[in-house]
């Protein structure tokens, strides 16, 4: 079957993003000046919005709709990860476009990769059948390593890299194995049903091993190994090693772009394959979720306690992050697909979308802090609220919303997957949870304690900061607030994302 205009148009969306990626690439070689390079990006990227505002019309009119022989689907589920993704990368971009000086002469390089490697992770959030899946984790893992070590001459950057691409190809392995369990257990590696009326590996299941205990032994083995490649994404432990290192090391945009965008169309992809592949012995999944949820959660907050770098300890808070997301797929999976549970998907999306705002303002917060001295160190915050106050207002109010404490967006989040976790008879997780997210407040609330209550040990005058800096540190402040004070908006959006998925 070839390609039809109806493809075209349903991947627009990357489509734009790439096209904008190459131009920004190629327009390296003829202007090196910064404004164009940011100019030429923002446009494909709203271009992707607009293209997505289309689909999703599309979508409400007619339905989900597959595309290139069922290898893509596209429903209201994948659109909300690609325009969470698109955002996220928006924010990135605009923030560090002071920080893409220290790229010259490569910055059209550097933004260009951040662009592939967003439109690998928009596809990998619509990926419909299990050799989709691998190439758009590929698309988005590959641009991901020469980021990371993007800056030159220092050794933290290219340690950073080779560990991410060392630990990437072996997850990568790992999934590839389990996927081949998964193939040879079900004969199909169809995920999603399209239009053809091929079988999806759920239906095959549902026919073949309805009464065996996780699908049967071929199937627990893919599934286990799909969910430790998917681990590596998803900084869960005990595939969590790189994230402090990588974090640490890697420009502090990169850190941005893998702690939001690449974890959102990862818990996309792991949702629709459990869900929807493994729906029919999903309920066997759950206590393997919880298990990691609570182990990952604790784990991450509280190594983070004796964390003295500020990066690294946003790393380890990453890593707790999962953990907490984790709730909401093993509340999704406790169901199974004879009862739905759209709220606890729809919890994982809003916690997804909140996590986002906070962790980027975080993120931004401390690249305006550490962009002059390069002191990374929690200690060489002192001060800051008085030397970069909005800067410290934001990074204050990020941790705040990500330790859970109203009125944030981090305290509704928590509040909906905990519910979640209650209505999925898990109480104890919920349990494990509320008492993280307590220990979570030690390190977060000392952070705040050293911008606002200690003095300044060295440089006391102002700290500078640009346009672009301000822009996206009061944008992503006012989404902590504002969608903590009124969470109904992204909420509702959430629950029609997540109605398409279980529908």
């Amino acid at each position: 079957m070839g390609i039809t205009g109806r493809d075209l148009f349903l991947i627009a969306p990357e489509l734009a993003l790439t096209v904008a990626a190459t131009v920004v690439v190629l327009s390296g070689l003829v202007s090196r000046q910064r404004q164009l390079t940011l100019g030429l990006a923002l446009l494909g990227l709203a271009a992707t919005f607009a293209f997505g505002i289309a689909l999703w019309d599309d979508v409400h009119a007619n339905g989900a709709q597959s595309a290139f022989n069922h290898s893509l689907v596209v429903d209201k589920f994948a659109l909300y990860i690609k325009f969470l993704v698109a955002g996220t990368t928006a924010l990135v971009l605009i923030a560090g476009s002071e920080y893409a000086e220290r790229f010259r002469p490569y910055e059209s390089e550097f933004t260009g990769l951040v662009l592939f490697s967003a439109s690998g992770l928009m596809l990998l959030a619509a990926a419909a059948d299990l050799i989709t899946i691998y190439v758009s984790l590929e698309l988005a893992t590959l641009p991901v390593v020469a980021l990371a070590a993007f800056v030159r001459m220092r050794v933290a950057p290219i340690e950073a890299g080779v560990k991410y691409l060392l630990l990437s190809a072996v997850s990568s392995a790992f999934l590839l194995y389990g996927f081949a369990f998964l193939y040879g257990a079900s004969g199909t590696m169809q995920v999603v049903a399209g239009d053809s009326g091929a079988p999806t590996i759920a239906q095959v299941l549902a026919a073949d091993t309805a009464a065996v205990p996780f699908g049967g032994l071929a199937v627990m083995a893919g599934a286990v190994l799909a969910t430790a490649g998917f681990g590596f994404k998803l900084s869960m432990v005990p595939f969590q090693m790189w994230t402090p290192d990588v974090y640490e090391g890697a420009p502090t945009p990169v850190g941005a772009f893998l702690a939001t965008a690449s974890k959102a169309a990862a818990f996309a992809v792991v949702l629709r394959l459990f869900y929807e592949a493994l729906g029919g012995s999903s309920a066997d999944w759950s206590t393997l979720f919880a298990a990691l949820a609570a182990i990952t959660m604790t784990i991450g907050n509280l190594v983070a306690i004796v964390q003295s770098n500020v990066k690294r300890l946003l790393g380890y808070s990453a890593i707790a992050h999962a953990g907490y997301m984790l709730i909401g797929v093993a509340a999704v999976t406790a169901h199974g697909q004879e009862t739905p549970d759209a709220a606890g998907i729809s919890s994982v999306l809003f916690y997804l979308g909140g996590y986002a705002a906070m962790t980027l303002a975080a993120f931004f917060a401390v690249l305006v802090l550490t962009q002059r001295s390069g002191d990374e160190r929690i200690e060489a915050m002192a001060g800051m609220g008085r030397r970069a106050p909005l800067a410290a207002l934001a990074l204050a109010v990020a941790l705040l919303g990500l330790t859970g404490i109203p009125p944030t967006v981090g305290f509704m989040g928590k509040l909906f997957l905990f519910n979640a976790a209650v209505n999925s008879g898990l109480v104890w997780l919920a349990v494990v949870g509320a008492v993280n997210s307590v220990v979570s407040a030690y390190y977060y609330v000392g952070i705040i304690r050293t911008m606002y209550l200690r003095q300044p040990t060295g440089d006391t005058t102002p700290v500078a900061t640009a346009f672009s800096g301000r822009l996206a540190l009061v944008v992503t402040l006012a989404a902590v607030l504002v969608l903590g004070l009124w969470p109904g908006g992204l909420l509702e959006v959430a629950r029609t994302a997540a109605s398409g998925l279980v529908s």
